[in-house]
């Protein structure tokens, strides 16, 4: 097991925060936000459905951490105007933004490469790649502003190997990773770091989805990750830049 998949944080180690989650509703997203607040951070909730987010909020407020904002948000339709737009309200409410979490991603349709159609492509692109680029860079100035700040991008076993049958999903990783990789370079000798997490086989819908005939009760849940989440979001991974995580040993 690494260090980082058995990290401890300090109960206030995200004190002072402010970290916008994606995918915030539920899953991994969720169980982040939930842990990022009971660390001291105002979590940014993101996500498509308003009753989830409003929901995590909920059970934010009633562990007794800082009140969260809710940004309700469909990355499909979403154009840079709206991202531009999150990036100033942050600036206005906040004046920093400590982190970003790009959690939000779809599956799409596992099925032969000849068989996907372009509309499914077309869709992974938009949201697990094109999205996440709009959004990353409408945020930098909040996030520059910020003393030290950490982006966590989301990756897959399968964005490392590609998979028969997992083809825009993996491509889509593939490109999250080098997109990671291109933005810790440019961004090396400042306050930003940029990392990945491969977050492995866990009990969340997305998994089910992809394996149906699985047992999920012998998987990880959201929260057997956290220590890896907690890490790359403290300041104790401040000189990590450009890395890619497994938060499970595989």
């Amino acid at each position: 097991m690494q260090p980082h998949q058995q990290f401890q944080a300090a109960p206030d180690a995200l004190k002072d925060k402010v970290i916008l989650v994606t995918g915030a509703g539920d899953g991994i997203g969720r169980e982040a936000a939930l842990t990022y607040a009971k660390h001291g951070a105002t979590v940014i909730l993101l996500g498509r459905t308003v009753k989830k987010l409003e929901a995590v909020y909920d059970e934010i407020i009633a562990q007794g951490s800082p009140e969260p904002a809710i940004v309700p948000l469909d990355m499909k339709g979403a154009t840079e105007n709206h991202y531009r737009d999150m990036g100033a309200t942050i600036m206005d409410q906040f004046g920093k933004l400590d982190g970003l979490l790009h959690n939000a991603s779809i599956l799409g349709v596992l099925s032969p490469f000849g068989q996907v159609d372009l509309p499914t492509w077309n869709d992974v692109m938009h949201i697990n790649v094109t999205a996440q680029f709009m959004m990353t860079k409408a945020l930098l100035p909040a996030l520059l502003a910020a003393p030290t700040a950490s982006v966590i991008f989301t990756s897959s076993g399968v964005g490392r190997t590609g998979r028969a049958h997992w083809g825009p999903y993996a491509v889509s990783k593939f490109a999250t990773e080098g997109m990671a990789q291109v933005i810790a370079d440019e961004y090396e000798n400042s306050t930003l770091r940029v990392n990945v997490i491969n977050p492995g086989a866990t009990r969340t819908a997305m998994r089910s989805r992809a394996y149906p005939a699985e047992d999920a009760g012998l998987l990880k849940t959201p929260a057997d990750l956290m220590p890896t989440y907690l890490y790359l979001m403290s300041d104790d991974s401040q000189q990590i830049t450009g890395a890619s995580l497994d938060a499970q040993t595989r």
